[in-house]
This record gives structure tokens, C-alpha cells and sequence, in this order.
């Protein structure tokens, strides 16, 4: 990808990659090395590496454990450790995009960009759910 622009959906979806990539290894119990995986997923030197994935990938695992909870709470019969790695990876992506990383975004691009990538990585009709909890969990009033 050198000398290459990295679109802002490239970005999110290599962002995808590597929260799914932190998540099997956290699963196995195993360091992640940030800049290893990040760099791994864009074969390119760290530094040179998009802000986005750096900081989406860094927010999500410093807050980790109050993103589960946020949506273990509003999850009828169904708790966070029990969907797929990635759903798991997408809502943690959307979690920290829109709550750390860019907080002037909107909440509806947040959703949109989530749905369209669980078209594509998810069951036919995974996005439904994605799109739901979302739109329960990404709220700014407290």
C-alpha cells in the first residue's frame, strides 16, 4: 500500500481487521502488540499507519471492559461474549469511533458504516442487530 491513499472505508474496514485480530488474541489470552497488528494489517511501518486504526484500536482496549458493559446493558437475553468475534469487533470499532475517537461525529454515519459492514462480514440479516444496538448504545445524553 505504499505510496497508495488509504480511503476513509479502507481505514475502517482494516480498523475491523485489526479489532478483530486484538480480540483473538485477548481470547487466547496473549498480548497484543498494537503496533504489530496494526502494522501487519497495513503492511506499512507503524508510523506511517492511518490515525484512525491507531486510535480506534487503542481506545477500545483501554476501555474495553465499560464498552462490554454499555452493551451487556441494553441487550435483551444476550450478553456481548456470546455474538460473534466480529460483531463483537464491529460494535467495539463503532463504540470508540464515536465516544473517543471522533466525537463530533454523527451518530447515523456511525450506524451506516456499521450496517454496511456487517453486510458483508455478517449473516444476511446480522446487520438488523447491529443496526438496533447501535442505536440504543450510541448515546451522548446521560
Amino acid at each position: 500500500m505504499t505510496n497508495e491513499v488509504i480511503t476513509r472505508n479502507q481505514a475502517q474496514e482494516k480498523t475491523l481487521l485489526a479489532l478483530y485480530g486484538a480480540l483473538t488474541y485477548l481470547d487466547m489470552k496473549e498480548e497484543v502488540d498494537v503496533e504489530s497488528l496494526v502494522s501487519g494489517i497495513y503492511d506499512l511501518p507503524y508510523a506511517d499507519c492511518p490515525y484512525f486504526t491507531k486510535a480506534i484500536l487503542i481506545a477500545a482496549l483501554k476501555s474495553l471492559n465499560g464498552e462490554i458493559e454499555a452493551y451487556n446493558a441494553r441487550m435483551n437475553k444476550w450478553t456481548f461474549d456470546r455474538l460473534n468475534r466480529v460483531e463483537q469487533a464491529l460494535l467495539l470499532l463503532s463504540y470508540s469511533q464515536y465516544f473517543y475517537v471522533e466525537q463530533d461525529v454523527d451518530k447515523a454515519a456511525v450506524i451506516n458504516v456499521a450496517v454496511l459492514l456487517a453486510k458483508k462480514y455478517l449473516e444476511a440479516t446480522d446487520y438488523k442487530f447491529v443496526n438496533a444496538i447501535l442505536d440504543k448504545v450510541l448515546t451522548r445524553e446521560k
